[in-house]
């Protein structure tokens, strides 16, 4: 297919031959007329949010991490930046190999090695016992949590599984997997705490929220899509997962912080991603962070939140 749409690997085209989305056409070594609008708008909404590592200052995070945060705190945000820096590397895989796209997806994953590299330089100016530090570089490995997470992940982006839930589980590890460990860091910036580290949650964040809105888009243009039921098994497996997760990195309360509350925010998220698919709420819960009614989406409010308004 043409730019704007969706290039298949040889495997996928057999599922392919009734979906005019990613169905291969003769003019797609061109980029116009485009066919599908509204990918190319949303390509041209990310490439706008570009930004690079060079543009934050983390020479204030350190006097924050060494004197204001305490032991768990400083536990909880180490586990959360392990996941991160081993999440993007993981869905850069599976774009690569599943997804074989261009425009948007090009563009993506070039973001998500700019994640990467933020998380990876992120660890190596907070972390700084050796061994520590190498656990968390190999934490899909060495911390339990995350190493469920590599799992679905690989699981449900295999290559067994049709397109048309891949391309939700895609939006589920963008979404809900993402979810907990972005509102640990807008805690933080609620308290006026670690300004780099802040920072650079804003645009990921902003970055995340897009990737997750192209993957519903997708979605809503397959004429095939997965029964609800399909859909909220795999949304329901990583709520699990994502709680799991909760559990490990925040053992204990922290103040205006706990586990209980976390899952909650978390659900909440699930139900606006159900939504979004047309499936409905099946958690019911109401978000609990007043920080995360306001946050960074190109001057919008939260995605998540707007969204479900």
């Amino acid at each position: 297919m043409f730019v704007g749409g969706i290039v298949l690997c040889p495997y996928e085209r057999l599922e392919a031959s009734n979906e005019p989305l990613l169905t291969l056409d003769d003019q797609r070594f061109v980029l116009f007329p485009l066919r599908f609008p509204q990918i190319w708008d949303m390509y041209k909404q990310a490439l706008s949010c570009f930004w690079t590592v060079e543009e934050l200052d983390l020479s204030h995070d350190l006097v924050d991490w060494d004197t204001k945060l305490n032991a768990d705190e400083r536990h909880f945000i180490t586990i959360v930046l392990a996941f991160f820096a081993s999440a993007d590397g993981m869905v850069n895989e599976n774009l690569v190999q599943r997804f074989c796209a261009r425009c948007f997806y090009g563009f993506q994953i070039m973001m998500e090695n700019i994640h990467s590299e933020t998380y990876s330089l992120l660890i190596d100016t907070y972390i700084r016992d050796p061994q520590l530090k190498d656990k968390m570089f190999h934490s899909s490995e060495t911390v339990a949590s995350i190493g469920r997470k590599a799992q679905w992940i690989m699981r449900w982006l295999g290559a067994d599984r049709p397109f048309c839930e891949r391309i939700v589980a895609f939006a589920v590890v963008e979404g809900i997997f993402f979810s907990a460990s972005f509102a640990s860091i807008f805690w933080l910036k609620k308290r006026g705490l670690m300004p780099g580290l802040t920072f650079s949650n804003e645009l990921i964040s902003r970055d995340e929220a897009m990737h997750t809105q192209f993957a519903v888009l997708i979605h809503s243009l397959l004429l095939s899509r997965p029964h609800r039921d399909v859909i909220i098994a795999i949304v329901q497996d990583a709520v699990a997962i994502e709680c799991d997760f909760v559990r490990e990195a925040l053992p204990v309360h922290l103040l205006g912080m706990n586990p209980k509350l976390m899952i909650q925010y978390v659900r909440f998220v699930a139900d606006w991603l159900l939504q979004a698919f047309g499936v409905g709420k099946v958690f019911h819960d109401q978000n609990p962070f007043d920080f995360m009614d306001m946050i960074s989406l190109s001057g919008k409010t939260n995605f998540f939140r707007k969204a479900s308004l």
